[in-house]
């Protein structure tokens, strides 16, 4: 009779490990960078506790407590910062990166992978949040303008002029936005609507969504490995 398989672990150590991991497939050095982090950033709480409060024994203690907590702070605000980058590095280009990135997200916004799509793999994927309705396409830049076009001519006229449809090409070409750059392009557009709208809206798409078949979406290294990274961020 076999073994059974071990369990994998799911907890926060092993998102950071497997963050970690990843990271270092695109910064060989991170670990170095990790390193030298802690020892500056705990040498200087150190050095500006021992300015500050002296050298008494109670005071060394809470300098090092103080040296210790501050620089495992940063050194994980600066990780955080790496492991993002270096995994939006390995997600572009593949097709899904998009939807994984929008789904990061949080509170205010209803993200809906792949409303639209060609048979070339080229997709459309729809937020709606305080700017609007906003579309957001990947694939080669000529089909999905055309698909984007045709998208936002069918959602403008279910939501009304009242609603700003907005769309956006993922990519590195003219006109286009990059993988890393999207979360913060949608969050910079400009709040058109009210939440009581935006329900509404909603409401109006459900019948739009109904009259087509979903597309199925590939499920890449982004959604998943991004969203335990951020996870094992935020704690």
């Amino acid at each position: 009779m076999s073994s059974p398989a071990p369990a994998v672990p799911t907890g926060r150590l092993a998102q950071l490990r497997n963050a970690y991991q990843m990271t270092k497939k695109t910064q060989p050095r991170v670990g170095l960078l990790l390193l030298g982090v802690f020892v500056l950033s705990a040498a200087a709480v150190a050095a500006l506790g021992v300015l500050l409060l002296g050298t008494a024994w109670f005071s060394i203690i809470i300098t090092a407590v103080l040296a210790l907590t501050t620089s495992l702070l940063v050194t994980m605000i600066v990780f955080g910062k790496r492991a993002e980058k270096s995994m939006y590095q390995q997600a572009e280009g593949q097709l899904g990166a998009g939807a994984g990135a929008l789904q990061m997200l949080r509170r205010g916004w209803d993200v809906k992978p792949a409303v639209g799509f060609t048979k070339q793999q080229d997709v459309v994927h729809r937020l709606v949040g305080r700017p609007g309705v906003v579309l957001v396409g990947e694939g080669q830049h000529a089909r999905v303008k055309n698909l984007l076009a045709s998208e936002a001519k069918k959602h403008q006229r279910i939501v009304g002029d009242g609603v700003p449809v907005t769309t956006l090409i993922v990519g590195r070409g003219e006109g286009e936005v990059p993988l890393p750059n999207l979360v913060k392009r949608v969050k910079k557009l400009p709040k058109a609507i009210k939440p009581a709208q935006q329900t509404d809206v909603l409401y109006k798409l459900k019948a739009l969504d109904a009259m087509r078949p979903a597309a199925p979406m590939p499920r890449g290294p982004m959604p998943t490995s991004m969203k335990g990274a951020r996870k094992a961020m935020r704690g």
